[in-house]
């Protein structure tokens, strides 16, 4: 059985990391190239960056923080954010990254993923996906940082991100972003049994006993937080042998 991962976020805006709620109050936290070696020593599975406003203002993202963290970290680094064009994907592939998290792009052309996954194997491909309740048992896909409503049932469009060739899911709970109540165990539960892909739980984790009831009971295959890693709420050699008693496999360096 493959290890539970745990995955530090760094949402990242003008250079620096931020964090908010439900994508709003967004305040300054740290320089990016120093939480990156951070949580790297720390014992951290994946890293994951955000440029968080990339896509709104419709320009590039900041590729020369992309380098500058790839140097300092010897595990797996995700990147998203302002990703349009499959020389986008190269760029931050060749700027060290390790896979691209792709958003907005992917739901205005789905081609984007079917395209990059045979350019760049389907293994650097993860398609994010921001979902708000807007119903009972139904949740809407939004894009450009959460801002717009596509209209699109989320569930269906994590299947079709599947059969278009994404190699991962990453499921972003908005209505619990920065709320600390807990991953959305539904939304997640629903995905994962939707698709045979990984699927990584986002928004809400504010506890221990979070991770390790979204990783047990809502079959994600890790779980990505960002403030209480960010402000050492939860230190992750501790989360991870927190896991570890609750019979969680995760990756432990000693």
């Amino acid at each position: 059985m493959l290890a539970k991962r745990i995955v530090p976020c760094l949402d990242v805006d003008k250079g620096r990391v931020v964090k908010g709620k439900k994508f709003q109050n967004i305040q300054d936290v740290a320089d990016p190239v120093e939480l990156a070696n951070k949580y790297n020593l720390e014992g951290a599975d994946e890293l994951v960056f955000y440029d968080i406003t990339a896509s709104n203002e419709a320009r590039d993202i900041f590729v020369d923080v992309v380098e500058k963290v790839a140097v300092e970290i010897a595990i797996p680094f995700t990147v998203g954010g302002g990703i349009r064009t499959l020389e986008d994907i190269h760029r931050v592939l060749r700027a060290g990254a390790d896979k691209v998290s792709i958003n907005s792009a992917a739901v205005t052309n789905p081609q984007l993923i079917k395209d990059s996954a045979l350019k760049f194997g389907s293994q650097c491909i993860v398609l994010s996906i921001d979902a708000k309740q807007t119903g009972t048992g139904q949740w809407m896909v939004f894009t450009k940082g959460g801002r717009e409503n596509t209209g699109i049932d989320a569930i269906e469009w994590a299947k079709q991100g599947e059969q278009l060739g994404a190699g991962e899911i990453v499921v972003n709970a908005m209505d619990a972003d920065g709320e600390k109540d807990g991953y959305n165990l539904l939304l997640t539960k629903k995905i994962a049994e939707a698709v045979n892909i990984p699927v990584v739980a986002s928004g809400g984790a504010g506890k221990k006993e979070h991770f390790s009831t979204v990783l047990k009971e809502a079959g994600a295959d890790a779980a990505l937080a960002a403030s209480v890693f960010h402000y050492g709420e939860i230190p992750i050699a501790e989360l991870k042998d927190y896991l570890a008693q609750e019979e969680i496999i995760v990756r432990r360096d000693t």
